[in-house]
């Protein structure tokens, strides 16, 4: 099969970025089918987007309709990818959120390497984590039960932590020779389980690729050119909660572009409509307003603005109406003498304006009320 967008890749190294090359990726291609109609795919190291961009144009030429996610911390790659996978989030990837168990497909090519660790923990025997393992540990709860994990790492990578890891939580298990020897990578594929218990033959056989030096016979083969074994298919989501892909800290070039992209769902479009921006100018009633038309423009708070009189008085008014309290008494005399009061309190609404005078002269700024 073609590839659509290997052409797009600058296949650069930098900062631990190993792109996966088009060889190994069409392979990889080769192993994954369909599972469901609708799909949603992951690649938490997206880079510039060609590898998740190619895996969303295999199954969707597998008759699957794609969701294809990404998150990318170099800011040049990320706004690459925005352009060729449907939603991609410039971050670090602990800063996404991302819903537990909503992911099908988890593609991970993560950056290689050690962890920088704080050197003032002298003394306590513990060596840093592994990059591999810790990507694999912040993003494995995404992928849901019977998901699909692929993942490409330095066969190095594989101790005892990251096997054992794999070998609880996956079934499935198969790992395979990169054929693209520069990196020296292991092609992973496993299926998301339910288990608190790991495959410690699995383990072993992955602690045994970590131990192995490359290109000995110890080695896994090379994945194959054409898979002759059963597909593994990408499972369609289980719709039981509200579906979040976001990040705590958007920036904002990212913030405008989803606020454009979102337009037709908020209340931006009908901004003018609800604040009035664009009001009509006022036009004078066809009769003189009655007593109940002014108290009802009063309650409503619509009595406002600058009036002038024929006198040449000129006042800034705002009318409202406010809530008071009026009290009656009742006496009461009862058989044997005695007197009851009762004190009676009923609300009352008083319609008032309030003006300045804006007339020139000695009472100008003066505050007017009427009642």
């Amino acid at each position: 099969m073609a590839l659509m967008f290997q052409r797009l890749a600058r296949n650069f190294i930098k900062a631990g970025y190993f792109p996966t090359d088009e060889v190994t990726l069409s392979r990889i291609l080769n192993a994954i089918d369909i599972g469901g109609a609708r799909l949603r795919v992951l690649d938490p190291c997206c880079g510039e987007g060609t590898a998740i961009a190619e895996v969303c144009n295999h199954l969707g030429e597998c008759g699957a309709d794609i969701d294809s996610f990404g998150i990318e911390y170099d800011l040049e790659r990320a706004w690459h990818a925005k352009s060729i996978v449907s939603t991609v989030i410039h971050a670090d990837m602990n800063d996404v959120f991302v819903t537990a168990r909503s992911m099908g497909l988890l593609f991970l090519n993560p950056p290689y390497g050690n962890a920088v660790r704080d050197q003032a923990e002298t003394g306590s025997g513990k060596r840093s984590e592994r990059i591999e393992t810790a990507f694999v540990k912040r993003c494995m709860g995404w992928l849901q039960f019977g998901g699909l994990l692929v993942l490409i790492v330095p066969h190095y990578a594989f101790d005892r932590e990251l096997s054992t890891i794999v070998a609880r939580n996956f079934e499935r298990v198969t790992i395979f020779t990169a054929p693209e020897p520069r990196f020296k990578q292991v092609v992973l594929f496993g299926a998301k389980r339910r288990s608190d218990v790991p495959d410690m033959d699995v383990a072993a056989m992955l602690e045994k690729v970590g131990r192995s030096t490359y290109g000995s016979p110890e080695m896994p083969s090379v994945l194959p050119q054409d898979w002759s074994g059963m597909p593994y298919e990408i499972p369609s989501p289980k719709e039981t909660a509200e579906f979040r892909f976001v990040s705590v800290k958007l920036d904002g070039p990212q913030l405008a572009v989803e606020l454009d992209r979102l337009k037709k769902s908020t209340l931006w479009p009908q901004f003018d409509a609800i604040f009035q921006t664009n009001a009509r100018p006022h036009r004078r009633p066809l009769r003189d307003l009655s007593r109940w038309h002014l108290a009802l423009a009063l309650a409503a708070g619509q009595v406002a603005g600058v009036v002038r009189s024929h006198d040449g008085r000129s006042l800034l008014i705002k009318g409202d109406t406010f809530k008071e309290k009026s009290a009656t008494v009742e006496r009461q005399e009862h058989a044997d003498g005695t007197f009851a009061e009762t004190r009676i309190l009923t609300d009352k609404f008083v319609p008032v304006i309030t003006g300045i005078d804006f007339t020139p002269g000695p009472n100008f700024g003066e505050i007017v009320t009427i009642r």
